[in-house]
This record gives structure tokens, C-alpha cells and sequence, in this order.
């Protein structure tokens, strides 16, 4: 609950926070990022994660002011429950379109009577130690609810949506956006950027949190320009990627020169 805090009082003060999106197996990846990163965004929708390795890498971020948030695969309190009972601090649902669903979302992650979460929290008990009906008020005040805006349905139903009691946040997906408008694999047409600046202005105006994913350095700096308060500055395989070809590229270029010299 600690880590889900930090991340939520930085919201709430209008800083910026930074993460990463997870997609290795491996924890000692989030556990070595921990040092440099607000949050961790551990995908289980577009990467091959079985339950032991979602825990792995919540469990990575344990004694860090990091927060580990699980993209689960779909909006149900089927998938949700356990990420949660695994210690998750927050849930991001993909695909929400209608503020019913983002009902459903927040229902899916608070104990009753606020919610439909059942009881059964292993490690978020401290394994029972913890139990009881203090922990479940102090859980239902830490969760992060955060919907993905990522359909232009949800665009049309973004007013709603934000009304939503209960929802932390929400997290522009712009590529499933751009597609859902007809131009798949082109985020940046001009005709989805208008639509994301809009997302972001209502947001604004609902004194909601935006989030985003992904895009080049100077793509994110314009997402911060425009209000998004979030952002996953690239995922695990990409900050690997770009850190070799970077490196690859100025040996190979000091190479190039100390040959040419001689």
C-alpha cells in the first residue's frame, strides 16, 4: 500500500512520475530499475506472463518507493482479483469504451460495500498477519484504478467516464486509438493527435490524472507539454535496445575516425 501511495501523493502534488513498461520474465529486471523509476507497468496483455512471474516482479519492487501496476489482459474481476491478492498496487484496464465499464473496473479492485473484490489477500496482508477490516478500509483508500483510453468509442464517452467515483486515472493507448479511427500504425496522423489533445484537455478539466506509453524522447517531452502526467518512457526491451545501438554506434564511429586518422 506504501508504494501506491508514493505514486499517487506525486499525482496529487503535480509532479511527473516516470516509469517503464515490464515484458521480461525475469524480476531482477524491475528489481534493478526500482532505483530509477517511479512505477513499473508489468504487462499482461501483450506479453507471455503466467501468474508466479506477474508475483516475481511485484514482488521485485518490495523495500523501493516503486509501484508495481499490472495491465491486466481484459477488464474483469476474474483477472483482477488475483493480480491483487498478489500485492499489485494498481490495476490499468485495456479497452474501456463506456463509463458502465469503468464502474466495473473500480468495483473489481475495492472490497465491499464500495466494491465486489473478494477477501483473500496473501501477500498484501503481510500473509494474514494483517487481515481484517482495517486492512480492507486501507486497501480500498490505495488502490489505483487506472482505464485505458485506447477506442474512439471511449472518446465519445470520455465525460462520463471521468465521473467515474473511484477511478485513479486514466492511460492513453495511442496506437489502438490511431487504429480504431482507421489509421492503424499511425499514431502520429494529425487527426489522432487532435483527438489525444483533446482526451488530455478533458481530463484536465475533470482534475483527472493522464498517463501514456511509449514514443520517442521528443514525442513524451510533447505528451508533459500538454498536460500528461505519466508516462512509460519506453519499455524494457527498448531501453536495452536503445542503450546498445547507442553504445554500438559511437565505438563504431570512434573506430571509423582512429582509422581514417592513421
Amino acid at each position: 500500500m506504501d508504494n501506491a501511495q508514493y505514486f499517487t501523493q506525486k499525482l496529487r502534488q503535480g509532479d511527473l512520475c516516470l516509469g517503464t513498461c515490464i515484458s521480461f520474465t525475469d524480476p531482477t529486471v524491475t528489481e534493478a530499475l526500482c532505483t530509477a523509476l517511479d512505477f513499473v507497468w508489468i504487462d499482461m496483455e501483450h506479453s507471455a506472463f503466467s501468474p508466479d512471474v506477474v508475483q516475481g516482479h511485484i514482488m521485485a519492487t518490495k523495500g523501493s518507493r516503486t509501484t508495481p501496476i499490472v495491465r491486466v489482459p481484459w477488464n474483469d474481476p476474474v483477472l483482477i482479483k488475483p493480480v491483487l491478492d498478489m500485492g499489485a498496487a494498481g490495476i490499468i484496464a485495456p479497452q474501456v469504451r463506456t463509463a458502465q465499464e469503468a464502474r466495473e473496473l473500480v468495483a473489481a479492485c475495492l472490497y465491499p460495500p464500495q466494491g465486489i473484490r473478494g477477501y483473500g489477500p496473501r501477500r498484501p496482508s503481510n500473509y494474514g498477519r494483517d487481515g481484517g477490516v482495517e486492512f480492507c478500509r486501507r486497501a480500498n483508500e490505495a488502490i489505483i484504478t487506472i482505464a485505458q483510453i485506447e477506442h474512439i468509442d471511449a472518446v465519445r464517452n470520455l465525460d462520463e467516464i471521468l465521473k467515474v467515483p473511484g477511478l485513479t486515472s486514466i492511460v492513453l493507448g495511442p496506437n489502438d486509438l490511431a487504429g480504431s479511427m482507421g489509421h492503424i500504425g499511425n499514431a502520429r496522423n494529425p487527426e489522432v493527435m487532435r483527438i489525444i489533445e483533446t482526451i488530455i484537455r478533458g481530463a484536465q478539466s475533470a482534475k483527472v490524472p493522464v498517463g501514456i506509453s511509449g514514443g520517442d524522447l521528443q514525442m513524451l517531452l510533447e505528451w508533459v507539454d500538454l498536460g500528461v502526467q505519466w508516462i512509460s518512457i519506453a519499455n524494457d526491451v527498448t531501453l536495452m535496445l536503445q542503450a546498445a545501438d547507442l553504445a554500438a554506434a559511437q565505438m563504431h564511429a570512434r573506430n571509423r575516425a582512429a582509422t581514417t586518422a592513421s
